[in-house]
């Protein structure tokens, strides 16, 4: 019994002759030897453990290696001892899609953006689903990042659900680390625009139109609104004639019926000279339609789109880029990138606009900066010549005459 005392006395209370304290965290050293222990305790446990040296650099890095070597330890022990050892990666799957449809926060469209991601996933990565959390190794997570074939976006995407799963056995207490954590990011780049000029918009808009079929003329109104408003497609089907006020020259974006906008909240975009135009046409032709009607009468066009395309020889157009094309032109007009932003429908006071418009707002200050000059201007006035002094001559008489 006076041994056992003795032992956790020892454990308690180290003599500062033989351990002499760092100043790092659970890093100490064995004064007689000079060699350096890692010094933890473990869910109640002391563990004094050699780091096989006298280098403090050497130590400070092995120090961590040997930490997490205990505390995964402790970890897979304390998860067995729960019986939750034996978690795979589909039961942790499970949790996150769960908790992913719960959440009222996340629109549905992010919903099933996530769940395409959790596809991607599986498809890209052959038995991830039945495989034990615990037997996912950095080396393996790294291999499916070399093998993944698609775009940085979706990349990256797809390994943030990865991480968000992984995240979940560790809260569930199987596993230390997020071996996931080690794919780094694949870099955005922009995408570059390539938008038809106004002549160019006009005949591609007018091919929709003359396509010949059913819904041609619809297709070709669905372009001008989402070209003439900036509109998201989601957007555009929810415009009614109700939101569109003539007297204030706007239009008022509410969003889907349940969900509303992409960032929750209406807002307002001015009504230019085109898309009043549009309406009053639209209106005209149907006269007997409710307030509460749709103003667009199909929900898309990306195929007469790139019908139009081919004709015309305009580069590939989607919904989206009609929302570019919309931003441009305000953009190319004069109006500031933080008014387009606002119009956008965008939260950030124009950063993201900057990203994309930037390069159109260094071209206008170009253009306006070859106005700016120092120098004198020439004058278009020309100078007249000096008149000579009037003389008077003195008559006989005594008056003074103007001689000229």
């Amino acid at each position: 019994m006076k041994t056992k005392q003795k032992t956790a006395n020892e454990d308690s209370v180290e003599s500062p002759k033989v351990w002499q304290r760092t100043s790092f965290a659970n890093l100490i050293r064995y004064t007689p030897s000079g060699m350096y222990f890692c010094r933890i305790r473990v869910q109640g446990r002391l563990i004094r453990k050699s780091l096989k040296t006298d280098v403090l650099s050497v130590a400070k890095l092995r120090l961590t290696d040997e930490e997490k070597k205990h505390r995964q330890a402790a970890q897979r022990q304390m998860a067995i001892q729960r019986g939750r050892g034996q978690m795979t990666f589909g039961d942790a799957l499970e949790i996150y899609r769960a908790r992913l449809q719960a959440n009222p926060d996340i629109k549905s469209k992010t919903k099933d953006y996530y769940e395409q991601r959790v596809d991607s996933l599986l498809r890209t990565w052959l038995g991830l689903e039945k495989t034990n959390v615990r037997d996912l190794s950095k080396q393996s997570c790294l291999d499916w990042a070399a093998r993944y074939e698609g775009s940085s976006t979706a990349f990256n995407n797809t390994a943030l659900v990865l991480r968000a799963v992984l995240d979940i056995a560790i809260e569930s207490g199987v596993i230390y680390e997020n071996m996931a954590r080690h794919i780094t990011r694949r870099t955005v780049r922009p995408k570059e625009l390539h938008l038809p000029d106004n002549a160019q918009f006009v005949g591609f808009v007018q091919t929709i139109e003359d396509a010949g079929g059913r819904y041609s003329r619809d297709c070709a109104d669905l372009v001008r609104f989402l070209a003439y408003g900036g509109f998201r497609l989601g957007e555009a089907k929810n415009v009614t004639f109700a939101d569109c006020d003539f007297a204030k020259d706007e239009i008022i974006v509410r969003g889907d019926p349940e969900e509303g906008t992409k960032n929750s909240e209406i807002r307002r975009v001015p009504m230019i000279a085109e898309m009043r135009q549009l309406l009053e046409r639209l209106q005209n032709e149907h006269p007997g339609e409710p307030p509460t009607a749709s103003v667009m009468r199909v929900g898309e066009c990306q195929k007469a789109m790139d019908a139009a395309g081919k004709k015309t020889g305009v580069a590939h157009l989607t919904h989206h880029d009609l929302r570019h094309l919309f931003a441009t032109r305000c953009i190319e007009s004069g109006v500031d990138i933080p008014t387009v932003s606002r119009w956008l429908g965008h939260k950030d006071g124009g950063a993201l606009a900057m990203k994309v418009y930037g390069h159109l707002r260094n071209q206008h200050s170009a253009s306006m900066a070859k106005l700016v000059k120092f120098t004198p201007a020439e004058s278009n006035i020309i100078q007249m010549p000096t008149p000579e002094p009037i003389q008077h001559k003195e008559s006989p008489n005594g008056e003074k005459r103007r001689t000229n």
